[in-house]
Formats: structure tokens, C-alpha cells, sequence
């Protein structure tokens, strides 16, 4: 255990972070499995708006730095690919 009081302060600030980024990524997730779903159901519509959804919150968490860029990038080229097919 840390001694130092900005250690503390530190592992304090991490846990907080951790707990943020791990909220926005399995929201994230679940955004992702609804369109999966949807498409596997064959609504095209209900697809395309899970999509819509889905690709906002993808860039909602690339620019709280939650994914890397280009992880995003490629997140999103993959739904909508597959809700075009």
C-alpha cells in the first residue's frame, strides 16, 4: 500500500477512471450487441438505427480516449458493413 500522500491520491484518481472507462465500454458492448441482434433477425430498420446508436457511442468513447482512434474506426466500418449486407 502506498505511503506517500499523492500516491494515495493517485491510486484514488485510477479507481475512479477504471470505474468510468469500464461503464462507457460495456455500454459501448451492449450498443454493438444490438445491432448484431438486429441484423441476425433480418429488421433492417431496427438495424440501421442500432447502428446509428451503436456508432455514436463508439466516437463518444474514442474522444474520452476510452478506444484508441483507429480501434474505432475499424469498430464502425465492421457494424455498418455488416448492416449494408
Amino acid at each position: 500500500m502506498a505511503n506517500i500522500k499523492s500516491a494515495k491520491k493517485r491510486i484514488a484518481v485510477n479507481a475512479k477512471k477504471q470505474l468510468r472507462n469500464k461503464t462507457i465500454k460495456s455500454s459501448t458492448k451492449t450498443a454493438v450487441k444490438r445491432v448484431l441482434s438486429a441484423v441476425q433477425s433480418g429488421d433492417k430498420v431496427q438495424a440501421a438505427e442500432a447502428c446509428r446508436l451503436a456508432v455514436k457511442a463508439i466516437d463518444q468513447a474514442a474522444s474520452k480516449g476510452i478506444y484508441h482512434k483507429n480501434t474505432a474506426s475499424r469498430k464502425k466500418s465492421q457494424l455498418t458493413r455488416l448492416v449494408n449486407q
